[in-house]
């Protein structure tokens, strides 16, 4: 079966402020390409939001692989953390409130559907995908100010 590989990333004009998010899907020799912009926000919620919208554009089951330049997406995932916030009602180690919960809800849901596996790949590097999708997250911003 193939591997579908999602390469995701977000970027925000300030932090927070206008931030803006990209896609770049690869399947079977195929490319597609998203990206989507929000008014006020911040880096991390556009970085959560670009897998969002990548798992959410999935359109059959098959192996998937989910890119992120973010540590703070993939190590919540693969470090457990997001299964220890889910168990502590939501609250952080130290008891506080989990920032984005809305978000981190709507990740669980997918990450169940899907079943991603998620790998961190150092930003603004060699990775063609990850830059890619940079460019139409950053794209998205510069858009929307047109």
């Amino acid at each position: 079966m193939n591997t579908l590989e999602i390469y995701t990333d977000g970027a925000c004009s300030g932090n927070p402020g206008p931030g803006g998010w990209g896609v770049v899907m690869l399947y079977n020799g195929s490319k597609k390409e998203l990206s989507g912009y929000e008014q006020a926000t911040t880096n991390n919620r556009m970085e959560m939001q670009a897998a969002i919208e990548g798992l959410r554009a999935i359109k059959a089951s098959c192996p998937v692989l989910l890119y992120s330049d973010s540590s703070y997406l993939v190590n919540a995932v693969n470090k457990g953390w997001l299964e220890n916030w889910q168990k502590n009602g939501w609250k952080t180690a130290d008891k506080k409130e989990v920032k984005n919960q809305d978000l981190w809800q709507e990740l669980v849901s997918l990450n169940k559907q899907y079943n991603p596996k998620y790998i961190w790949v150092k930003g603004h590097a060699e990775n063609e995908h990850n830059n890619r999708a940079d460019e139409l997250a950053v794209s998205a911003i510069k858009n929307s100010k047109q």
